[in-house]
């Protein structure tokens, strides 16, 4: 037993976390401890697409707190059941698996992917392919489909099954073999650096996947619920998806994840084959339900698609004017600005004058504001980021 006498942390120091602690948000800002307001422009990891503590999401979970907070999956659960007819209307799937975040949906979709193949072909076809500086996730299976070795470091053994190509690449289109079950990507890689995938590589992609039975899942945990400028990235590309995982948007900060088929895919999940306790809970369910509602039948999207292109317009002409700014690219209210150095000082400084953005990778800033910012908030960040680049 330790002698220690020091006080520790209680919290495992598995985040560098900011040296300020929120107490309150509203809208597109945040407050600290201290009373000084941020213009919060991380949603919460894409998390808050609604903004912070959405009207219409709190009076639906309020509401839901008054009456039961949990059951079993053992049981209908009315939202739930509602949740996942909303999510088939506006999506190419036709089943829905809830689960509580994007690692365990994205968790599902491998163990379906690999369900499939093995009712379908056999257990030799249970090779997923995933791309080089895509994120997944951190439990070890999605920690073994991510392509990036630093995330990786000191967790081996990886789940086996698992080979990476490299993204946007037409030649590693050719290292498809007949053993691979699924190809999982993210169609805007949001860790690796905020990278949109090229529209005629995906087709071919597509193309030999279908040709070969090989099955499609598109992560979606931060692309979707509107953040591109669409309810979901694959829609812009005019593919179809077998599976699509999503999470941080669909419950406006409320934990819950969710993973959707085709039919003839879902048929591989039986009773006993998955499951989740708390996944689509009342709550959960409740703020997935009216944050979706709210997404498909409001002009929210509509406002995302308008503001990207204002925003977009004043990031150009930060590019023109400084050299420390190589680039930006993304979709939506997904953006990224590939900068000379090291990102997180660009970060550091927007902070200090009360912005709130974070990095995609070493030297990428990124960018998310909620969809329902307006034009005098990007006008505000604009200026300021003049003045984080002039300094």
């Amino acid at each position: 037993m330790s002698n220690q006498t020091t006080k520790v942390d209680p919290v495992m120091s598995t985040y560098s976390r900011f040296p300020i602690t929120l107490s309150k948000g509203k809208g597109s800002y945040v407050w600290d401890d201290h009373e000084v307001k941020y213009l919060d422009y991380t949603s919460g990891l894409a998390t808050c697409n609604l903004g912070h503590v959405p009207d219409v999401v709190y009076e639906q979970v309020k509401s839901q707190l008054n009456n039961l907070w949990h059951c079993s999956n053992l049981y209908h659960i009315p939202a739930q059941e509602k949740l996942a007819e909303k999510l088939v209307e506006n999506s190419c799937g036709d089943q829905v698996f809830f689960c509580n975040s994007g690692a365990e949906a994205n968790e599902a979709a491998i163990k379906l992917a690999r369900k499939y193949a093995a009712d379908h072909h056999g257990e030799h076809k249970k090779e997923i392919i995933t791309f080089t500086n895509s994120f997944h996730g951190r439990t070890l299976a999605t920690l073994s489909a991510t392509g990036q070795a630093k995330i990786q470091h000191g967790f081996t053994p990886l789940l086996e099954g698992f080979r990476y190509l490299a993204y946007n690449d037409v030649e590693a289109l050719k290292l498809v073999q007949p053993t691979t079950c699924a190809v999982m990507l993210e169609l805007v890689q949001g860790e690796g650096g905020v990278v949109p995938a090229d529209k005629e590589w995906l087709n071919q992609l597509v193309s030999i996947c279908q040709a070969n039975d090989i099955l499609i899942i598109v992560d979606e945990i931060q692309t979707g619920m509107g953040r591109t400028g669409a309810l979901f990235a694959y829609q812009q590309y005019e593919i179809e998806p077998d599976i699509i995982t999503v999470a941080k948007g669909l419950g406006s900060g409320v934990p819950i994840g969710a993973m959707l088929a085709k039919e003839y895919v879902a048929k591989s999940f039986s009773p006993g084959t998955h499951g989740s306790t708390f996944g689509g809970n009342p709550v959960a369910a409740t703020a997935g339900l009216a944050t979706l509602t709210h997404l498909v039948e409001s002009t929210v999207l509509d406002n995302a698609k308008e503001m990207s292109s204002y925003l977009m317009g004043g990031l150009a002409k930060l590019v023109e004017k400084y050299d420390d700014i190589e680039a930006v690219r993304g979709k939506g209210l997904m953006i990224g600005m590939v900068v000379k150095g090291n990102a997180i000082d660009y970060i550091h400084a927007a902070r200090e004058k009360q912005i709130l953005i974070v990095v995609a990778g070493p030297n990428v800033v990124r960018i998310l504001p909620p969809l329902t910012t307006t034009k005098e908030e990007v006008d505000h960040f604009l200026v300021i980021m003049d003045q984080v680049f002039s300094a």
